[in-house]
């Protein structure tokens, strides 16, 4: 009877949680032991001082009442699990849980119902030349939680619009639903349409595909894959955990072994068509701008890619405005004139605030 009792308040009080997630649009909602649930708003943590603080037990319902009981076996093997959460038909949510100090945890990432438009987000028009391409490789790259994947999603859905082409997601969970309008669109998730990431990875290919995302650039056979896809035709599309192009440029090469390393250079500048670097600046009316460096591959940068001088492009992408590039100080400075975001933002989001500081005198 107790067991039914509490599963009953982990159903009542999840729902209630995340309703109140869904109504307040936060980007993130954490659970954790000792601590009230608290959601991120616009990039800022905030508790919620009506909810009482969490206990191991109150915990422990909360999260089974989130996993099914095959989950629940992994979860307690793995002691972390990725899955996609949908409550009702209200909300959808990318979930994380795992345990931190013996106890069992939480964090939601809502995922919007609609997937909005380039211009809808506020995202450079130069964008829409990615979702044109018919081959190459294309990455969006940034710190979690800075909208790389609803980037991502923009791109994808507006060739899903205007193309009849096959889209084939391999993504773990599955965050954003598509909905095929002129494109036939395929997304599999690790766990329920694939054994694991590597093995999808590896049977890509024979599925017929014209454009492939994948989620993130795990580790070097992923990579590969990727570039592989992009070398035989295709056009294909993914993240990396980076803070500029010329960072992830130098991360996809350090992933393989020395031995290895002159044919992954040459790969990536022949592959390599363009990098978003993005950031979600809190504006100064509520809610978050984004900021991107936006790295085109011309024949400079394959030059550089391929003699190992990847520290000089962030010079190429500063110079090549005419062309559609844009380096991240100029966008924070474009929005720091248009009084989107605060000088002090602007420099916070910075690789480099002396140098922006000097740009926004000029401009």
């Amino acid at each position: 009877m107790c067991g039914m009792a509490e599963t009953n308040f982990g159903k009542e009080k999840l729902n209630e949680l995340l309703l109140t997630a869904a109504r307040q649009n936060v980007s993130d909602l954490h659970l954790a032991v000792g601590r009230r649930p608290t959601l991120r708003i616009d990039g800022v943590l905030i508790a919620l001082q009506k909810e009482p603080i969490l206990t191991p037990e109150a915990m422990k319902s909360l999260v089974e009442t989130l996993l099914t009981p095959e989950q629940m076996g992994f979860f307690l093997k793995e002691k972390q699990l990725d899955f996609a959460y949908s409550y009702e038909d209200k909300a959808r949510f990318r979930v994380n849980v795992y345990f931190q100090r013996g106890y069992m945890a939480a964090a939601l990432r809502l995922i919007p119902a609609q997937i909005k438009t380039i211009e809808e987000l506020g995202l450079p028009p130069i964008l829409h030349d990615f979702a044109r391409l018919s081959q190459g490789f294309v990455l969006v790259v940034g710190p979690a939680g800075h909208g790389k994947s609803t980037t991502l999603a923009a791109v994808l859905d507006e060739i899903n619009h205007q193309r009849t082409d096959h889209i084939i997601t391999i993504e773990d969970p599955i965050e954003y639903i598509f909905v095929q309008d002129r494109s036939i669109i395929s997304q599999r998730e690790v766990g329920a349409d694939t054994i694991s990431f590597h093995h999808g990875l590896r049977t890509l290919l024979r599925q017929d595909p014209d454009v492939l995302m994948i989620g993130e650039m795990r580790d070097q056979e992923s990579i590969a894959t990727a570039m592989t896809a992009a070398e035989t035709g295709h056009l294909v599309f993914s993240t990396l955990h980076t803070n500029s192009a010329s960072q992830t440029v130098d991360r996809i090469i350090d992933s393989f072994p020395a031995d290895q390393q002159s044919q992954v250079v040459s790969q990536l500048a022949s592959t390599l068509v363009g990098i978003v670097s993005e950031r979600l600046v809190p504006r100064i009316e509520g809610g978050r701008a984004p900021a991107c460096e936006i790295m085109l591959v011309n024949s400079a940068i394959r030059n550089l890619i391929r003699e190992r001088k990847v520290y000089q492009i962030d010079l190429v992408i500063e110079t090549g405005m005419q062309e559609g590039m844009m380096s991240l100080n100029r966008s924070l400075a474009n929005l720091v004139k248009k009084k989107e975001i605060s000088l002090e933002n602007a420099e916070l989001f910075s690789l480099n605030p002396s140098e922006l500081r000097i740009l926004l005198e000029r401009i």
